[in-house]
């Protein structure tokens, strides 16, 4: 086992391998980059019951499933940070930045409008998921509490923070988009 010689006997294996789960070549080279480091300070504990090139691609499925952890964890802060409304209030008063524009209009014929309601069901599209899957089984399909939190295994707190924190994004995004403000 000759640790100098791994990333040229084994470096296009290695990369092919990472290249075909994360399909882009910078995360690839990091991932080969971090197992062939990995392997390094290990190389002491390799016992020999498998091949180098075995033994090598090991570690970098391990680094490829620390990997996506990681990016799994840092899109769950992004879509809760995306679905916070508490963005649109003053930290210091607890006040609107912007106030909502008032809506004008009969609420019944808006929701006759199909333009109005292909912009309502887009907004909608754009919650972070839980949030819209909630809205959309209390306000499209007609879900009551119970069932909601039965299906989605929440607890009834739990399913009105979702349910206001939906209807405060769609309002943001009413606003932005169909009403003007």
């Amino acid at each position: 086992m000759n640790p100098e010689k791994w990333l040229e006997e084994h470096g296009d294996i290695l990369y092919r391998f990472a290249m075909q789960r994360s399909q882009d070549s910078e995360v690839a080279a990091d991932l080969v980059q971090e197992t062939l480091l990995s392997a390094w300070k290990s190389k002491d504990s390799f016992a020999g019951s498998s091949t180098v090139r075995t033994w090598l691609i090991g570690i970098l499925k391990h680094k490829w499933i620390d990997y996506l952890r990681k990016e799994i964890r840092q899109r769950e802060h992004i879509e809760l940070a995306d679905g916070d409304p508490t963005a649109w209030f003053d930290a210091h008063n607890g006040k609107w930045k912007e106030e909502p524009s008032q809506w004008h209009g009969d609420p019944e014929t808006l929701c006759q409008n199909e333009q109005f309601i292909q912009i309502l069901k887009t907004c909608a599209e754009h919650l972070p998921a839980k949030q819209k899957l909630v809205f959309d089984m209390r306000e499209f399909q007609g879900l009551d509490s119970d069932e909601i939190c039965k299906v989605c295994e929440i607890t009834p707190t739990n399913l009105h923070v979702l349910l206001h924190r939906a209807r405060l994004g769609l309002r943001h995004c009413l606003d932005k988009h169909w009403f003007g403000g």
